[in-house]
C-alpha cells in the first residue's frame, strides 16, 4: 500500500505559542495557525475561507518558537498529520492536528530579541 502523509502551510498565528515540558523535559509548543485563501466565487464576488490548524512543535523547535514568535507572527510550518480521539463527558472527540516537522519563521524575531529569525533549529 503506498501512503504518504505531508503537509505544508503558510499562515499567522492567531496567538502566543503555548509551551510546556514533559517529565523528560522535552519541550512541546501548541501553535494555533490561521490558514487563508482567497478566490471568486461564481458570480465572481471576491472571498475569503480561513482554516484554523492546531500545530504541535517538539524539542528545540519548540523552545525557539516560544522566544521568537508571537500572535500573529507569520510561518511557514512543513510536517504530517495527525488523528487523535478522546472522550469528553461522555461524548467522543475527535480533530486532526499537525505535528511539525520543521518551522520556518517568516520576518524577524519579536520584540528586539537577538538573532535573525529564519528557521527553527531541530
Amino acid at each position: 500500500m503506498v501512503s504518504l502523509n505531508k503537509v505544508m502551510l503558510v499562515g499567522n498565528l492567531t496567538r502566543d505559542p503555548e509551551v510546556r515540558y514533559l517529565p523528560s523535559n522535552q519541550a512541546v509548543a501548541d501553535l494555533r495557525l490561521a490558514v487563508s485563501r482567497r478566490y471568486k466565487s461564481a458570480t465572481g464576488e471576491d472571498r475569503e475561507e480561513t482554516c484554523f490548524v492546531t500545530v504541535t512543535v517538539w524539542g528545540k523547535q519548540a523552545e525557539a518558537c516560544k522566544n521568537y514568535l508571537a500572535k500573529g507572527a507569520p510561518v511557514m510550518v512543513e510536517g504530517r498529520l495527525r488523528y487523535e480521539e478522546w472522550e469528553r463527558d461522555g461524548q467522543k472527540q475527535n480533530r486532526i492536528s499537525v505535528v511539525a516537522e520543521r518551522v520556518q519563521f517568516m520576518n524577524s524575531p519579536r520584540r528586539g530579541e537577538v538573532g535573525s529569525g529564519g528557521e527553527a533549529g531541530g
